[in-house]
């Protein structure tokens, strides 16, 4: 994984934090769960499912990472790689939205298609 500088991990972690929040407040118009929750501010996104709980992913200045905390597998790290255009997991080499793809779709028993790799 090649190293971002200051600026381009800012710039690739908002769009990607961006979009996220963007697409999962589309999608909770036509969701019928009951709590689900979309909050984004400084750099922190908190997804609240009521009956699964509470996801958070946030930028990591220091460590050019984005960190996610699942309440049903727990927390991970992710490091971008530009020639992937993605953010992966070290330890399972899955990226962010392919792990939150199938562990949100798993939660809301929908097919979801994140617009992250």
């Amino acid at each position: 994984m090649s190293e971002l500088t200051d600026h381009e991990y800012g710039k690739v972690a908002e769009d990607t934090l961006c979009k996220l929040v963007l697409f999962l407040e589309d999608f909770s118009d036509d969701l019928d769960v009951d709590e689900f929750d979309v909050e984004y501010s400084q750099g922190v996104l908190t997804l609240s499912i009521g009956h699964a709980g509470t996801y958070v992913i946030n930028k990591q200045p220091p460590n050019k990472q984005i960190w996610l905390s699942s309440p049903i597998s727990g927390p991970e790290r992710y490091d971008f790689d530009q020639s992937k255009n993605a953010w992966f997991c070290r330890h399972t080499d899955e990226s962010l939205g392919a792990f939150l793809t199938r562990e949100l779709s798993g939660v809301l028993e929908e097919e979801l298609e994140l617009p992250i790799k």
